[in-house]
């Protein structure tokens, strides 16, 4: 199966304002954006000191700045210096177990940080395209197994998924008042749980597994019988992307998709626990301490054949890969690699897949 390739082309010399680029997601995006050739400007946090963005040095890549999405008046200030074409807006708080532990925080990143950038964005001139990320995890999920399309009913349960729900209807609303009318092509795309290299979070199942093979301790899982969309990091921003230059080119497209595993391929926390751990050349399994009270969500699936429709746009390390390639960035980096190099050689590797 062949599908979307990136156009450099349509990136080459394009100013992109890509918030989040400290993150995990957003240090691929920003390596993967400089490889075709567009201009960077990153808005986010400061980097963690273990994080892809100083293994990888992508300050080197972009023009770098440091700001709160909660501080209007610091968002205003990068937007206006960076006059972007194209905002791809990742930056969130993203963990659900800190959203319980920090519930306002994150309303107040997850959304009023969204719309503080919105509203910077409606005093841009050359402004053409947004593309706002917000989760699988913003629809009302009653945990029947039944995969959820683009027109389900948003919710959520804990602040996180409320958040980003909520996230969803201030974009339209911003859209439909603001932007639209001048212009401004609005979008919002929906990415299911994303692994890959480079990921060092609290409360994550791959940097986890990977903390308790360096450590020679088991694995701690909350919740082994849940089941993810899961995907690779690359095949995630490659949907991302995709819709970016959709958007761009003024292509038909609804206003939100989502970015998942084919129908039918999720899989357990605990079955990828063990793949993992089994890349890693781990003999070790995971040991299950649940959480009483616990509200995470125990099923959750998303159905991407839109995405696959309108974009032409398919995951190409599912399965067995998903594991071994996110293992291999784990070892090179154990073993002392040049991670920049690394990093982008599997991103060179994820581009000449069919």
């Amino acid at each position: 199966m062949s599908g979307w390739r990136a156009d450099p082309a349509l990136w080459a010399g394009r100013r992109v304002l890509l918030t989040g680029h400290t993150g995990f997601k957003g240090a691929w995006a920003a390596l993967w954006l400089e490889r075709l050739g567009a201009r960077v400007t990153g808005l986010a946090l400061p980097a963690d000191e273990l994080s892809l963005y100083n293994l990888g040095h992508i300050g080197r890549s972009l023009d770098s700045h440091v700001a709160d999405l909660r501080d209007a008046a610091a968002v205003e200030r990068v937007v206006q210096a960076a006059d972007p074409e194209i905002v791809l807006h990742m930056a969130a708080q993203p963990i659900v177990r800190r959203s319980l532990a920090e519930p306002v925080e994150t309303f107040a990143t997850n959304v009023m940080g969204t719309v503080h950038l919105l509203d910077s964005l409606c005093r841009v001139d050359h402004l053409r395209a947004l593309l706002v990320v917000t989760s699988d995890k913003v629809y009302a999920n009653a945990e029947d197994g039944r995969a959820f399309a683009e027109t389900d009913r948003l919710g959520g349960k804990d602040p996180y998924s409320a958040s980003k729900a909520a996230c969803e209807i201030a974009v339209q609303a911003m859209a439909r008042s603001f932007l639209d009318r001048r212009g401004v092509r609005v979008a919002t795309a929906r990415g299911g749980n994303v692994v890959g290299g480079g990921d060092f979070a609290e409360d994550r199942l791959v940097p986890d597994a990977v903390r308790s093979v360096k450590a020679g301790a088991p694995l701690v899982l909350r919740h082994p019988e849940a089941t993810r969309p899961w995907q690779h990091v690359l095949d995630c921003l490659a949907g991302y992307f995709a819709m970016a230059e959709a958007l761009l080119t003024g292509a038909d497209l609804p206003p939100a998709l989502n970015f998942g595993p084919v129908p039918g391929a999720d899989v357990t926390v605990g079955e990828l626990a063990r793949a993992i751990l089994g890349a890693l050349g781990s003999t070790g399994d995971y040991v299950h301490q649940p959480v009483p009270g616990s509200i995470e969500m125990k099923a959750l699936a998303i159905d991407s054949r839109l995405a696959r429709h309108v974009l032409g746009w398919h995951d190409r390390l599912g399965g067995e890969r998903l594991a071994a390639v996110t293992a291999d960035w784990y070892r090179a980096w154990i073993e002392g690699a040049d991670m920049r190099a690394f990093t982008l050689s599997q991103i060179s590797a994820f581009e000449a897949l069919p």
